[in-house]
């Protein structure tokens, strides 16, 4: 079993139930979009630099396996308390599937889209740990969405640049592998057919181009959460995103329907189905996947 550190804190997203405070730091709205871009990714990401560096999968990825995994994302990946079980996120499992060489960082954390990560200074702190043969994992759509809630919202063109210059471009810059993970599914669906359908179709889509575009390790998250989701069935879902009856769990004693958040079973299932994508990804970190996890 690998190790996993992570903050343990649990905070509120923007759909399904409320998980405690959303930490509405002031810092928030610091700075415009392109002066933050700036000031986090800073002048080491210059296109020199990114050129020595190489993309996954060459020999300088290649020279260490062990090394420490963080993520980046929102309360659908972010490790909770025991005070929420069984609410938990796809982060908080994943060192279950790993080797004891790969350290987890869990940094996910709720109600934060890919701009006010940033912005609240969340990327730059994994970024001043962070060393060559370490990986960063960034997943977000949920809250960058929400286009009522201005703290959030960030267009999918603009969540795009987010990804190729702070997130893929700024962790190279420090030697570093960026994996870019699209959205995972909702319990969205059509009721005609039963199939599940894409959530946050134009944030998964700049994903997977920005991904391609750069050269950069993608696990298509949406696409096998939903392939997941479609082989159970819509009934059978409810057991995987935080569906519980009054009285089933005391903390949650009026029951709740979450159509967003997993509890146990999900969040485990979705991270046996970001481990197997690593696996096939041809990265150092591939080789350090456990067999349960293929």
């Amino acid at each position: 079993m690998s190790r996993s550190s992570d903050n343990g804190n649990s905070y509120g997203d923007n759909h399904g139930h409320s998980t405690g405070n959303s930490d509405s730091d002031s810092d928030r709205r610091a700075g415009d979009r392109a002066s933050s871009r700036r000031r986090f990714l800073g002048g080491a990401a210059g296109a020199g630099v990114l050129g020595a560096l190489g993309l996954p999968g060459t020999a300088r990825a290649a020279a260490a396996a062990a090394g420490t995994l963080y993520i980046a994302s929102d309360s659908t990946a972010q490790t909770y308390s025991s005070g929420y079980y069984p609410q938990a996120g796809w982060g908080q499992k994943l060192s279950s599937y790993f080797t004891s060489n790969i350290t987890v960082a869990n940094r996910a954390i709720g109600g934060r889209s890919s701009r006010s990560f940033i912005e609240q200074g969340r990327l730059a702190a994994i970024h001043q740990v962070i060393k060559a043969g370490d990986y960063l994992f960034v997943q977000f759509g949920h809250n960058d969405a929400t286009v009522g809630n201005a703290e959030r919202y960030t267009s999918p063109g603009d969540y795009k640049e987010y990804l190729r210059n702070d997130y893929i471009r700024g962790t190279r810059a420090r030697g570093a592998t960026p994996v870019v993970v699209t959205p995972v599914s909702r319990r969205s669906y059509n009721a005609t057919t039963g199939k599940f359908n894409v959530s946050f179709p134009e944030y998964v889509n700049a994903a997977k181009a920005v991904a391609q575009e750069e050269g950069a390790a993608l696990v298509d998250l949406s696409a096998s959460s939903r392939a997941y989701l479609d082989g159970i069935g819509v009934e059978a879902s409810k057991g995987i995103f935080l569906w519980l009856a009054a009285g089933q769990y005391p903390n949650f004693p009026d029951g709740v329907q979450d159509n967003t958040h997993f509890q146990e079973r999900g969040a485990v299932e979705m991270a046996r189905l970001v481990a197997r994508a690593v696996a096939g990804l041809g990265l150092p970190l591939s080789g350090e996947v456990l067999p349960g996890a293929r």
